[in-house]
Parts: structure tokens; C-alpha cells; sequence
């Protein structure tokens, strides 16, 4: 129970570096199928290219995705979601199906406060 617990250092980096605005929209591409770098940037078009890297080696870092250099020319490399990145699909989806519920709350709530 979250309300039981104190998250520590470790607890709080590794659930900030998950949580982030690109690694949720990386993984959420990758439910559906591995990808290429640059399909990604497709998928997710706000993205540059630069922070689309940098979240890709964050959850490589964090055992969340594999990175596959194909035998191609040219060179290509497909990212796909790990047996620990697929256990993130239910968690997320609990999370996502909360936000999508309670957004009227949460927008009554603003114009309340910035009253």
C-alpha cells in the first residue's frame, strides 16, 4: 500500500524515470510491437530527437526495453519492452483508466484554486 509506505531515493529516481512524460509515451508505443528509433519519432511526433534518445537509454538503464542493432543496411536498431517493462502494462493501465475518470474532478478543481 502506497499510503504505507516511504518511498526512498532509489524508490523515488526509478519512479521518476518511469513516470516521465516520453518514457510513458515510449512504452505505451511498445505494448503493441517493437520499433525503430525512428518510427518512434513517428508515433510520438512532440518528441525531438534528442529526448527521444535519452529516455530510450534511461529505460535500457533500467532493464525496461531491449535494444536490437539489426543486420540491415543501413544500420537500424529496434527497441522492444523486457518481461520487466511488460509488467509496467497493468500499473500504467490503472493509472491511465484514474486520469481518464477523474479529469472533469481535477478541471473543477483548477478553476476552483486559480479562482
Amino acid at each position: 500500500m502506497l499510503s504505507q509506505t516511504c518511498l526512498l531515493g532509489d524508490q523515488r529516481d526509478l519512479i521518476d524515470q518511469v513516470l516521465d512524460k516520453w518514457s510513458l509515451s515510449i512504452l505505451a508505443v511498445l505494448y503493441g510491437r517493437p520499433r525503430r528509433f525512428n518510427e518512434l519519432r513517428r508515433e510520438i511526433p512532440d518528441v525531438t530527437q534528442k529526448s527521444l534518445a535519452q529516455a530510450l537509454k534511461r529505460l535500457e538503464r533500467n532493464g525496461m526495453i531491449d535494444r536490437t542493432v539489426l543486420g540491415t543496411r543501413p544500420f537500424a536498431v529496434e527497441y522492444s519492452l523486457t518481461e520487466l517493462g511488460r509488467g509496467l502494462e497493468g500499473p500504467l493501465g490503472v493509472l491511465a483508466r484514474w486520469a481518464t475518470d477523474n479529469i472533469e474532478d481535477v478541471h473543477r478543481a483548477r478553476t476552483r484554486y486559480d479562482a
